[in-house]
Order: C-alpha cells, then sequence, then structure tokens
C-alpha cells in the first residue's frame, strides 16, 4: 500500500472533492468514510486511476500515512467530530495531527485542542469555505490550532486553496491564529455571507414589488452590476439564478421556490456571540431574524389576509430606481463588512489571537462565497492603518458612503411606504447614523435605569457616577 501525504475521513460532496483537490495538486490522499459502502463507490467511481487509496477501518487509515500523520476530519459538526477524536486519538503517535475541516463552534475546537494536546497529538481546526465547486477547484481556507503544526501543513494546504493576485499566485489560505481563531474567522465569514444574501435578497424584492421587473430583466441588471463595484460572486450566481427556467412548468425558477429559508447555524452563533463580546453587529442579526421569519410561512399567508395597511406603491423612473437600489445594496454591504470586521477586533483581543485584519480580507478575496472585489479595499484599509476601529472610517469607505448616501436613504424610505420589507437595508443605516452620532439617545435610558433602580449614570460635566432622588422635589 502506497504510504498516503494526508487521510481524509468523510466521503461527503465536500470530502469527496477536497480529495480530488488533493490529488490533482500531486498528493496521494487515504479515504475512509463509516459506511464501507460510500469508500467502495468513490475508489470505482472518481477516484478510479487516481492517487487515493481506500480503507475500511481507522487502523488502516492511520498505518497507511507518511509520519507526522495528518488526518483531516470532514464530518458533520459537533458530537460525530468528538466521536471520532476520541477513536483516532489511541491510533496516532506523538506530534501526529488532527484537522478538523467542518463548521465547527470555535469554542469547541479550543476545548478538543486541549484535549488532544494532552495526548501528545496536535489539532487544528479550519474553515473551508467555497462550496462544493470551491473544494473542487481552490477554496479558502482559514487554519488555526497548534503553532507547530502550521508547517506540517502549509505547503498542502496552499497548494489545494484559490489563489489571487495579478499572477494568480497569492493563496487564499494563511494561519490565522492560535485555538479556535481559525473556526472563528469561518464563522465570521458566514455571518457576513448571511447578510450579503440578505441584501440582495431585498434588493430582488424591491425591482420585484416597485419596480414590476421579471426574472430576465432583473438577471440583465445583475449582471451589469457585476461589471463594477458589486463585483463578487453572490451577485454573479444571483444572475445565474434568475435566467434558470423550470424544466417541469416552463416557469422561471426563482417564481416557483417557496420563500422560506433554512440556516445551518452560524449566523445565530456569530449573533449569540457578538452579544456576549457586546459588538453591535445589527445587519447580520437582522440577516438572521429574516431567515427566522421566513420560516413562518402559513402564520404569514394568514396575516396578509387579515391584517390592512394603508402602504401604497407608486410608480417611478425605472433606470434611475434600479441605480438607488444599487447604492443602497453596497453602503448596507459596505456596513455588513464594518460590523464583521469590528467583531473580529475585539474578539482578537478578547481572546488573545492577535489577528490580522488585512491578511483575513485577502484569505476571502478567492474561492470562498463572499469573495468580491471591494476586499481588496478593506486590506488596503487595514494595511493604512492597522488599528482602524471600523472600516467606515477609512478614505475610501468613508467616501463611497458619502457618495450613495441619499439613494441609500430613498431607497429605504420608499420601501417602507410602499409596505416593502428591507429589515438588512434600514438596519445598515441605522448602524451607520448611531456609530456616527455624537450625542444619542442613551441619556435616557440611563434616567430611567437611575429612577427605577439607581443604577447611577455619568454626567456630561464632571467625572464620576451620579445618583439621583428623581422624586424628591
Amino acid at each position: 500500500m502506497p504510504q498516503a501525504d494526508i487521510g481524509i475521513i468523510g466521503l461527503a460532496v465536500m470530502g469527496e472533492n477536497l480529495v480530488l483537490n488533493m490529488e490533482s495538486r500531486g498528493y496521494t490522499v487515504a479515504v475512509y468514510n463509516r459506511t464501507p459502502e460510500k469508500v467502495d463507490a468513490f475508489i470505482q467511481g472518481r477516484a478510479q486511476g487516481k492517487n487515493i487509496v481506500g480503507t475500511k477501518d481507522l487502523a488502516t487509515l492511520v498505518g497507511s500515512l507518511k509520519s507526522p500523520r495528518k488526518v483531516m476530519l470532514m464530518v458533520k459538526a459537533g458530537t460525530a467530530v468528538d466521536e471520532m477524536i476520541e477513536q483516532l486519538t489511541p491510533l496516532l503517535q506523538k506530534d501526529d495531527i488532527i484537522i478538523d475541516g467542518g463548521n465547527s463552534y470555535f469554542t469547541d475546537t479550543m476545548k478538543r485542542q486541549t484535549f488532544v494536546e494532552s495526548k501528545g497529538l496536535r489539532y487544528i481546526g479550519t474553515g473551508v469555505s467555497g462550496g462544493e465547486e470551491g473544494a473542487l477547484k481552490g477554496p479558502s481556507i482559514m487554519p488555526g490550532g497548534t503553532p507547530s503544526a502550521w508547517p506540517e501543513v502549509k505547503e498542502l494546504f496552499q497548494a489545494i486553496s484559490a489563489k489571487v493576485g495579478s499572477n494568480n499566485d497569492i493563496p487564499c489560505c494563511e494561519w490565522v491564529g492560535p485555538n479556535g481563531a481559525g473556526h472563528y474567522v469561518k464563522m465570521i465569514h458566514n455571518a457576513i455571507e448571511y447578510a450579503d444574501m440578505q441584501l440582495i435578497a431585498e434588493s430582488y424584492f424591491v425591482m420585484r414589488e416597485l419596480l414590476g421587473m421579471t426574472p430576465q430583466e432583473m438577471a440583465d441588471v445583475f449582471a451589469e452590476w457585476n461589471k463594477g463595484v458589486l463585483d463578487s460572486y453572490l451577485i454573479e450566481i444571483t444572475s445565474h439564478i434568475f435566467q434558470k427556467t423550470d424544466a417541469e412548468t416552463g416557469k422561471a425558477m426563482i417564481d416557483i421556490i417557496l420563500d422560506k429559508a433554512g440556516d445551518k447555524g452560524t449566523g445565530k452563533w456569530t449573533s449569540q456571540n457578538s452579544l456576549n463580546l457586546g459588538v453591535p453587529i445589527p445587519s447580520i442579526i437582522e440577516a438572521v431574524q429574516a431567515r427566522y421569519i421566513s420560516a413562518y410561512k402559513s402564520e404569514r399567508v394568514a396575516a396578509s389576509k387579515a391584517i390592512t395597511s394603508s402602504a401604497q406603491k407608486k410608480s417611478y423612473d425605472r433606470k434611475a430606481f434600479l441605480q438607488i437600489i444599487h447604492d443602497a445594496l453596497y453602503a448596507s454591504k459596505i456596513m455588513a463588512y464594518c460590523q464583521g470586521f469590528a467583531l473580529l477586533k475585539v474578539a482578537s483581543k478578547e481572546y488573545d489571537w492577535n489577528l490580522r485584519f488585512g491578511s483575513l480580507a485577502l484569505l476571502w478575496r478567492g474561492g470562498c462565497i463572499i469573495r468580491a472585489r471591494f476586499l481588496e479595499e478593506i486590506k488596503k484599509a487595514f494595511d493604512e492603518a492597522p488599528d482602524l476601529d471600523n472600516l467606515m472610517l477609512s478614505p475610501y469607505f468613508k467616501d463611497a458612503l458619502s457618495s450613495m448616501e441619499a439613494n441609500w436613504r430613498i431607497c429605504i424610505a420608499e420601501s417602507v411606504l410602499a409596505g416593502i420589507a428591507v429589515p438588512c437595508f434600514a438596519s445598515a443605516i441605522t448602524y451607520f447614523d448611531s456609530y456616527r452620532t455624537v450625542d444619542g439617545s442613551a441619556n435616557m435610558i440611563q434616567a430611567q435605569r437611575d429612577y427605577f433602580g439607581a443604577h447611577t449614570y455619568e454626567r456630561i460635566d464632571k467625572s464620576g457616577t451620579f445618583h439621583t432622588e428623581w422624586l424628591s422635589s
């Protein structure tokens, strides 16, 4: 049996495609799946004639690997990861490496690293983004964990990752940081993805409801937008989605898909973590909430019949209003990234990760779901000001927001007047307005808290904390 460079456990679509990616880059890969028939089908199918070794048990898998052994888990996040680690650790030797390539929660990764290292082994928790196509052709890879493990996997990981740059030679893979940093960064990627997708959905909704546009007309608009500042994977595939026709009905596919969205939990994890750290990410949270309310389909149908509204739609100049939607989408998209990177900044300090924010933006420049042209501008912003508090303070984004602000407000205002729900748009501009407000309304909250609970407050004219007897004359 040939000695393999790495072992992969889990042959679902992502696992299979990563194996084929690795093999295509000159690596020999050993594979295992808890269902032996899955291994047979893969070896006799897509893996036939390739440098891929099928194994029927974990001992054989481990025995087929070069030292230090590297075993990558591509299994469902949660107990399946813990169970596999428990089975693997007795079979491995000192300094061997276990890699979790699934969407694990970062605190679970921290605990697993501690356990694995207690056995004399090394651990990597790595985010892998790009879906099926990315896994096969080159994903964005975000590894973190035991620092000494990075040199052992660097060449392989960077070889299989997406590449960017003028010479297509910059890998979208770099060491993120210790313990749970890699999975945390992937979690934030997914959270920004939630907001990005919701903002595109709201743009589509406004086009459909206010402008009465057909799917093909919207396909053309998104294709054109993808040539400019909105150039991104999600804008590109949105254009493709509008062009797809259902073979059974002949209708546009988008028109027969139920408006009820699912989720896998990473948006919720990010929302919870932001609350724990006290970092406002309203657009990301609203994107998660929008998916939740979409699931209330039967209640929404009943409410549409029971509740009347004074909202009214009117006619608009289509070309002019499309520019308004474009600007609202781009400005709101910037806000989502501002929030995501603000959370990364606080988390980096809280968990002692020393994250390099410009490098993280570059990791997302290719291969992943949120890959977009303007990530280059995020990298430049942090290169120029590594301690930047918020991206909206950088010259590029400050100027971009200034140029789009008027249209951004018009889009939201007209949507609200027409009764069109745009929660992510609205939360984005509220974040923008709140962040730039010198004297807000929180003084009233502090007064109320002090009134009913003697929680004290600070004053604007002198230092210290104070309490008022509000009912005294």
